[in-house]
């Protein structure tokens, strides 16, 4: 398979279901002041300057999108269901108003029913005012491209749920992955930057942990690997990335990859 595209992705969000701070917690994360222990919930823009694709939206999309003066989307691609992953859809209105269409939402089947059930007001009347969503079929073989932007999906598992990687060119994403079956690592060869999950520390269900992360990363050998849906369990930004190997760190809100 050839991967042909020049493009940058700019992670909007590296934090987990709850973000960092999370409510309440007077944890030394929690209270730090430091930018780099702040995060909102994952979500990426990839864009190759004319053409802007988004990765996932959250409840902070539309904080994402003012943020960072996003001003047009040409599609929205979706992980999975979790909250923390589409319950930002009613903020693409802005979007609708600019283009005069219904955004093109790509998720899995499953994905699709569970977004048209929780935004059912969305599909079951045409009112002014409210957003308007194409949901389009997307499954773990699909390869898309918009502008210069090329994608192939990728099926990884969230614990027990079937959910969406992607690679795009020499970068693949994946977040909230547990494990991925071999076949699936087939699409992951030559890949030369990565964005992982590692949650925390522990052991966890449906989250690689930060030894988990690790293991894969050696076991796929990038050039460069950040990780991401981060929990304030992990610990300060500061201290973990000075155990981290040479060509690991944690990802930031803001950060940029460009090849």
């Amino acid at each position: 398979m050839v991967y042909l595209c020049r493009v940058k992705i700019i992670l909007l969000g590296t934090g987990t279901s709850q973000g960092v701070p999370v409510i309440g917690c007077d944890c030394q994360v929690c209270v730090s002041v430091d930018p780099l222990d702040k995060r909102l919930r994952s979500s990426a823009l990839l864009t190759d300057g004319h053409t802007n694709v988004l990765i996932d939206a959250g409840p902070d999309f539309r904080q994402q999108m003012l943020c960072h003066r996003v001003k047009h989307l040409d599609a929205i691609l979706l992980t999975h269901e979790h909250n923390d992953h589409v319950i930002g859809l009613d903020d693409i209105r802005p979007f609708n108003y600019r283009s005069g269409e219904a955004m093109s939402v790509y998720a899995l089947p499953r994905v699709a029913s569970e977004v048209r059930r929780r935004f059912d007001y969305v599909f079951s009347e045409q009112i002014p005012g409210l957003p308007r969503i194409e949901l389009v079929g997307l499954d773990q073989d699909s390869a898309l491209q918009f502008g210069r932007i090329c994608i192939q999906a990728i099926g990884v598992m969230h614990g027990r749920l079937p959910i969406l990687g992607f690679r795009i060119g020499d970068l693949a994403y994946l977040t909230d992955v547990k494990t991925i079956a071999e076949p699936e690592m087939k699409k992951l060869a030559g890949v030369k930057y990565l964005v992982v999950t590692a949650l925390h520390r522990q052991e966890h269900p449906t989250h690689m942990n930060l030894e988990e992360s690790l293991a894969f990363i050696q076991k796929l050998q990038p050039e460069r690997a950040w990780l991401t849906h981060v929990s304030h369990h992990m610990g300060l930004a500061a201290d973990v990335n000075l155990e981290l190997p040479d060509n690991v760190q944690l990802a930031w809100d803001g950060m940029e990859i460009s090849w």
